[in-house]
């Protein structure tokens, strides 16, 4: 059975960081393209960064560019999201994906329409100002 686990999330003040983990089990974890996607209230789930089945491709939305970094532990079927000077408008449910054999920008661009994505059930993200 697939599972997606996230963990890491919390209540920070703004220019914190934060450490989102998600653990993966009943995929073959090295097969997979791994995501982070946020939603805040009243919005669209919105892509933030992604990390090819390789490892060794990335892909950022524009607004965490040098402030978020994706990473993964195959040996720990883990993705992380270290998430750096974090700001009010980062609040959000936080959730981990995973899609077989993609590349970063492929994730970014269609994991959400890809029947085959796999979706946690997220951590909540909370930066106060």
């Amino acid at each position: 059975q697939v599972h997606l686990s996230e963990s890491g999330g919390g209540m920070v003040q703004a220019g914190d960081s934060l450490r989102l983990s998600c653990v993966v089990s009943g995929l073959t974890f090295t097969r997979q393209g791994l995501g982070w996607w946020r939603q805040a209230p009243g919005t669209e789930r919105e892509f933030v960064a992604a990390i090819g089945w390789s490892g060794n491709s990335t892909y950022y939305r524009d607004s965490v560019k040098g402030r978020f970094t994706i990473s993964r532990d195959n040996a720990k079927n883990t993705v992380y999201l270290q998430m750096n000077y974090l700001r009010p408008e980062d609040t959000a449910v936080y959730y981990c994906a995973a899609t077989p054999y993609t590349t970063a920008q492929t994730m970014a661009l269609t994991a959400t329409r890809n029947r085959l994505s796999s979706w946690g059930q997220g951590t909540q993200v909370t930066v106060s100002s």
